[in-house]
C-alpha cells in the first residue's frame, strides 16, 4: 500500500441550527438550501458527521475510513498511538445570526466518566462581526455554584460573565470548563478537540420550532465550572515569522495563522502530526515535496499528511492552520 497521500480537500456538513444566519454561505459563495445554517464542520470524525473528501483519488472517501488505512502516514504517530482510527479534531466554520446559549463543557476526566468520551477545548477565530457583536468569555467575579444557579433563574447570569466587543482576528482561547457564549454578529472559526458535549446554563428563554425550550443542563454545568477569576480571557497572537503567528499552543492543539502573500514555503519536517488549513481569506495553491498544486479558496479547508516534509503555497490568502 502506498503510503504517499495528496493534500485533501474536504467537503462540509452543515449544521441547521435555532441561532444560524446565512454568513456561512456567503464566506464560501455557495447557495444552501437554509437561511438558517449555524454550523459547517469543515473536518469531522464525529459520528453522524464525519467529513467526507471532496475530490481526488479519495473522492467520496470518509475521514475515518482513511485514519484506519493510512493510520500514522496520516496522523502521525503519537497521534495514532494516542487515538487511533478516531481523529481528534474538529474545525467548523460557526455562523451566530442570534446569541448563542451560554454554556461549558466538561474536562477530559468528567467527560469519561460521564459520557466514555473525551472533554471539549477550543478556540475562536474572529473571521467577522457586526459593529455591535460580542464574545462572552469567562467569569468576571468570583461566584459560587449556588449563585450560578440563582442567576440563572432570574436572568441574571450573564452580570458575572466577562464580556468582549469583537472584531476581525480577535482569538479566544477556551479551556473546558470556561463559561462562554458567541453573542450575535459573530462569524467564527473553531477549533476544538473532538467531542459534542456542550452543557446549557442559560437560553434567553427561547423556543425552538415546535415551540419547546431548548434543554439546559444545570447540575453538570455547575459540575463542569471552572470558578477561577482572570483579568483578561483574550489570546494575544504570536509572531513567528513574517508570515506566520501562533495563535494557540495549548495540550490539545496547536493553531497558527499564515499570510501567503505571492508564494509561502513550511516546513514540515517538525510538524509530527497532519495539518489542516482553513482558508478565512482569499485563495490560494498548495502542493507538497513538490506534488500537484490544490486550491484552497475561501472557506474551504485542506488536510496535508503527516508524512510530509514541506509545503509550497502560491496566491493572496489568509489560512489557519491547526495541528497535534
Amino acid at each position: 500500500m502506498s503510503q504517499y497521500i495528496h493534500p485533501i480537500k474536504f467537503a462540509p456538513c452543515y449544521k441547521e441550527t435555532i441561532w444560524g444566519g446565512e454568513q456561512i454561505a456567503a464566506l464560501k459563495g455557495i447557495s444552501l438550501p437554509s437561511s438558517s445554517v449555524g454550523e459547517s464542520w469543515e473536518v469531522s470524525g464525529i459520528d453522524g458527521f464525519i467529513t467526507k473528501v471532496a475530490e481526488g483519488a479519495h473522492s467520496g472517501c470518509d475521514l475515518s475510513t482513511l485514519v484506519a488505512k493510512y493510520r500514522e502516514a496520516l496522523v502521525g504517530e503519537r497521534c495514532y498511538r494516542e487515538f487511533g482510527d478516531k481523529f481528534p479534531i474538529l474545525i467548523k466554520f460557526i455562523d451566530a445570526k442570534q446569541d448563542l446559549s451560554i454554556q461549558v463543557h466538561p474536562n477530559d476526566t468528567m467527560a469519561r466518566v460521564l459520557h466514555d468520551a473525551s472533554g471539549k477545548c477550543e478556540m475562536w477565530y474572529v473571521i467577522s462581526a457586526t459593529a455591535d457583536a460580542a464574545i462572552y468569555a469567562g467569569l468576571s467575579r468570583e461566584v459560587s455554584p449556588q449563585e450560578v444557579e440563582a442567576r440563572i433563574a432570574d436572568n441574571s447570569i450573564l452580570d458575572v460573565i466577562a464580556k468582549y466587543d469583537s472584531k476581525p482576528g480577535d482569538v479566544f482561547y477556551l479551556p473546558a470548563g470556561r463559561v462562554h457564549s458567541i453573542g450575535a454578529g459573530n462569524l467564527i472559526l473553531e477549533v476544538q478537540q473532538a467531542s459534542d458535549i456542550t452543557y446549557r446554563l442559560y437560553d434567553f428563554d427561547r423556543r425552538d420550532t415546535n415551540g419547546n425550550k431548548r434543554e439546559l443542563h444545570i447540575d453538570k454545568a455547575k459540575q463542569a465550572i471552572d470558578y477561577t477569576v482572570q483579568d483578561d480571557y483574550r489570546t494575544l497572537p504570536m509572531k513567528v515569522s513574517d508570515c506566520e503567528w501562533v495563535l494557540a499552543k495549548e495540550f490539545c492543539f496547536e493553531v497558527r495563522k499564515l499570510c501567503v502573500k505571492g508564494t509561502a514555503m513550511l516546513d514540515l519536517t517538525t510538524c509530527e502530526s497532519f495539518l489542516i488549513l482553513t482558508a478565512v481569506d482569499g485563495e490560494a495553491m498548495v502542493s507538497i515535496d513538490g506534488g500537484d498544486f490544490v486550491e484552497i479558496g475561501k472557506g474551504e479547508t485542506v488536510m496535508l499528511p503527516a508524512n510530509a516534509s514541506a509545503a509550497q503555497f502560491k496566491g493572496d490568502a489568509e489560512i489557519i492552520t491547526v495541528r497535534l
